[in-house]
């Protein structure tokens, strides 16, 4: 055995409030990798329609979710079409409410601020109810804390906090952490993963470097 499948939908039998988040995912402006999953007893198959605000098509913004990333309940993700034009006196969208005050208005005003896509790395655990901002990035092996605002990028192996969140302390060294990310054992095939799962729970770096 390799692990379960990731085309899995429910790979918590008996649990249908987990799911393998790629499986439900229907967007193609969202991207998810093998393995990430999100915990929701509310219907996490509605993480679409409930956790992703503001992802307009026509912005051409992008949700990047890598793999082996666990996300808790409540998590959102706010998107560049959540933004007002903001290059005038007012932000208010009058355009929206049509009626004659979408004439004149230039879309690019509110586009041409876009922060880009939103990208969460590989092995990353986001906790209970985390509120994302646009343009994100979140790095690999880090840890998000319950209810926080992340409104800047995350470093890979961080763990963070508070809103906004805040750098509370690195999960590892400087020297420790490149290698992890050089290992990249989150790409290996299944079969590998599934032999070295001690090592990749483990603490031997040197070990698992063998491993590679």
């Amino acid at each position: 055995m390799h692990g379960p499948s990731p085309e899995t939908l429910y790979p918590l039998p008996g649990h249908p409030r987990a799911v393998f988040l790629k499986n439900v995912v229907t967007r193609p402006n969202i991207l998810v990798g093998d393995y990430s999953y999100y915990d929701d007893p509310d219907g996490a198959e509605r993480f679409e329609e409930r956790n992703v605000l503001h992802h307009f098509d026509f912005y051409g913004d992008r949700l990047i979710i890598g793999r082996f990333v666990a996300i808790a309940a409540g998590t959102r993700f706010v998107m560049n079409g959540a933004n007002h034009a903001m290059g005038g006196f007012s932000t208010y969208p009058f355009n929206i409410f049509a009626n004659g005050w979408e004439k004149g208005f230039d879309i690019s005003s509110w586009t041409g601020q876009s922060r880009g896509d939103t990208v969460v790395g590989n092995d990353v655990w986001l906790g209970m109810e985390s509120l994302v901002m646009p343009g994100v990035t979140i790095g690999d092996g880090a840890i998000v804390a319950a209810r926080s605002t992340l409104v800047s990028d995350v470093p890979p192996y961080a763990i963070v906090g508070g809103n906004p969140a805040r750098v509370i302390r690195m999960r590892f060294d400087e020297a420790t952490v490149a290698r992890l990310l050089a290992l990249a054992w989150w790409n290996w095939p299944a079969d590998k993963i599934t032999r070295h799962l001690d090592l990749i729970r483990g603490a031997d770096i040197a070990t698992l470097e063998a491993a590679s």
